[in-house]
């Protein structure tokens, strides 16, 4: 029972503002699933790199299984090798030591061992645990001007391309047109049009029906010029537009089997912009070297096969004369080659004599087969190479034809299907199981050479001992930045001051996670980039602090003061962020290399910054004085206040 006249408790009643400078609990749960997050994508970063060779094949029919990476441990037990660890990805097996001299004799005896059809290169891995790297969880990739190595920027010829194509156009129609046996005065080209003249009315008819029948991407215009009838065709804009692609892509994919030849670990070819191809060869300093390998022509032939021991109900199936040619018993006029199967290596013996050449291939594409949908390849040749095609397909059906990839003296047979029928100009290759696989061969089949041809319109060199000083000085200037901010926050703000160095640090996890998290390549500017978004952070923080001592300088309560800060400066903090990172994509869309990668370090730390500045700082304030009662003052440096006389 209560005692007479006892003082009645009564609970304290929260002001509204001290109810707003208390975030719930989910905030506060989210902000440490953050820094879970960026801490944990951060780390990789800090366990620095090992030593380490790649083996990749050097033929891009040649694919890297499991069977690949126990061939790779298998060598290296037998060679009293032990490596650190072994990893195999879609492209290439890689494995890391304790220290360069066993790197290097690994990769002699690997060398040895695979023979010339695989690459053995040297590396730099990861020494973050495994665990680690089965999150995705991996450090920032390295770029030229901090590893080191040459710098190629290539400009693709696109009006050659389309000459190419124009020209090849003209005799597709001259020979449809003869093919069909209707009368035409002539087939010639005018600058990006192709004009086709006839005698009468009844031929042109004739003649526009046969070419948009097969020349589905010519837009077609009817002229009459007095008693000759003229038709106009000119190149449509999607296929402008595709043609100038596959241009792009064929010379990519060729830039891309040339560079396995220089044994580059991790080399970079990417497309840049409509008609450029960016290629970064780390640590290559031969540029004499690097410029032959990548300006060198391949070759592509098509032979028919003489003997093989595939399928028994085709042609030319001669067991015996295969098993006495792999003894080495080749009869005249042939040649032993081996083509890729999933059962392994097939024998064949070809015919000396060339069918045809790459010259007369005008395009590849992959599709799907019109009557059973299953995968097929498109091959079309010119007028010429119809010709012979259709000659020699004539009295060889059930045979099987074998196209051959010569490059640096040596040829692989990219495939050899069975002839079914008499060919012609146009004609396909099924067997495919997947539709990657007739991606892949149209590719191959287009890059026996370039597409178009290329100009050197940049190139660079970065030595090792460079890129070193430059991760060096790159981080230094970064860390001393940081130190000198943290010095005049702390002395100038006091405990507000360390709060936002606390965010600041924090926004510096978390750029560093989103980098290795989304694989970015760091480069000098990359780090410039980081310095200029931990000064636009601390940035908002100062806008904050100040406002918080403006609303004191008013006579508000502190608590009112820290609400009405944060409050108050987030429309200025937001109008300044969004126009600077309206800046940095602008830098992205429209800027190059070194440019584009300032602005793309810089818009992501605009977002981090955002994310610090305001959420990450205020939880620190509402943690340390939010659950405060009684509040009389806050710790944030000097308050000028005006006396009474001067108010």
């Amino acid at each position: 029972m209560r005692k007479p006249n006892a003082p009645r408790l009564t609970p304290h009643l929260l002001t509204p503002h001290e109810k707003m400078n208390r975030y719930p609990l989910w905030k506060y749960l989210l902000i440490l699933a953050v820094l879970a997050l960026g801490f944990l994508y951060t780390v990789p970063n800090f366990y620095g790199e090992s030593p380490a060779v790649q083996v990749s094949p050097l033929k891009p029919t040649m694919k890297i299984d499991s069977a690949m990476l126990g061939r790779v441990e298998e060598i290296l037990t037998k060679g009293g090798i032990k490596p650190e660890g072994l990893l195999q990805d879609p492209t290439s097996v890689k494995a890391r030591f304790g220290n360069t001299d066993t790197q290097l004799k690994a990769k002699e005896l690997l060398q040895s061992q695979l023979g010339e059809d695989y690459v053995v290169a040297f590396n730099l891995l990861s020494r973050s645990p495994e665990w680690l790297a089965s999150i995705g969880a991996l450090p920032m990739y390295l770029g030229l001007d901090l590893r080191g190595g040459v710098h190629f920027l290539l400009q693709v010829d696109m009006k050659a391309a389309l000459n190419k194509k124009i020209d090849t156009t003209v005799n597709d129609i001259r020979t449809s047109l003869r093919d069909k046996r209707i009368q035409y005065a002539g087939v010639s080209r005018d600058k990006d049009a192709v004009i086709v003249r006839f005698r009468d009315k009844a031929a042109r008819d004739k003649g526009v029906a046969e070419i948009e029948k097969n020349m589905a991407d010519l837009e077609l215009k009817l002229e009459d010029e007095g008693s000759e009838f003229k038709v106009t065709g000119k190149l449509k804009e999607e296929a402008i537009k595709r043609t100038q692609e596959n241009a792009l892509q064929q010379n990519i994919l060729t830039l891309r089997n040339r560079v396995n030849e220089l044994g580059v670990a991790e080399p970079i070819i990417q497309q840049q912009g409509a008609d450029r191809v960016v290629v970064q060869l780390p640590g290559v300093q031969d540029t004499t070297r690097a410029k032959d390998i990548l300006g060198r022509t391949a070759t592509l032939e098509i032979r028919m096969v003489e003997a093989h021991a595939g399928d028994p109900s085709g042609r030319n199936y001669d067991p015996q004369k295969i098993e006495q040619a792999v003894k080495g018993s080749v009869p005249f006029g042939m040649e032993l080659h081996y083509s890729q199967r999933d059962s392994g290596k097939e024998p064949l013996l070809l015919s000396k004599q060339v069918v045809l050449t790459g010259e007369r291939l005008t395009d590849a594409s992959p599709g799907f087969d019109s009557t059973d949908h299953r995968p097929i390849v498109s091959i079309t040749v010119d007028a010429q190479g119809a010709r012979i095609v259709t000659q020699v397909t004539r009295e060889s059906v059930k045979r099987r034809m074998a196209i051959l990839l010569f490059d640096r003296g040596k040829a692989e047979v990219l495939t050899a299907p069975v002839i079914q029928s008499e060919l012609g100009a146009r004609f396909q290759i099924t067997g495919f199981k997947t539709t990657s696989e007739t991606k892949d061969l149209s590719l191959l089949l287009r890059a026996g050479a370039l597409a178009a041809p290329m100009e050197i319109v940049e190139e660079r060199t970065v030595g090792p001992s460079l890129g070193a000083e430059n991760i060096k000085i790159g981080f230094q200037s970064m860390w001393y930045g940081f130190a000198a901010i943290a010095v005049f926050m702390i002395a100038y703000y006091m405990l507000f001051g360390t709060f936002s160095i606390i965010a600041l640090a924090c926004n510096l996890l978390f750029l560093i996670a989103l980098l290795s998290m989304l694989q970015a390549t760091l480069t000098l500017p990359g780090i410039a980039a980081i310095a200029l978004a931990l000064g636009m952070a601390i940035d908002a923080n100062v806008l904050i602090n100040e406002r918080i001592r403006e609303e004191l300088r008013s006579g508000n309560t502190p608590q009112a003061a820290i609400y009405a800060g944060y409050e108050r400066a987030w429309g200025t903090i937001l109008d300044s962020n969004v126009t600077t990172l309206i800046a940095g994509i602008a830098l992205f869309a429209f800027g190059t290399g070194p440019v584009k990668g300032f602005a793309v370090v810089h818009c992501l730390g605009i977002l981090t910054s955002m994310f610090s500045a305001v959420l990450l700082s205020r939880a620190l304030v509402n943690l340390w004085y939010g659950t405060r009662r009684k509040l009389d003052s806050v710790s944030i440096g000097q308050v000028w206040k005006p006396t009474e006389g001067k108010a």
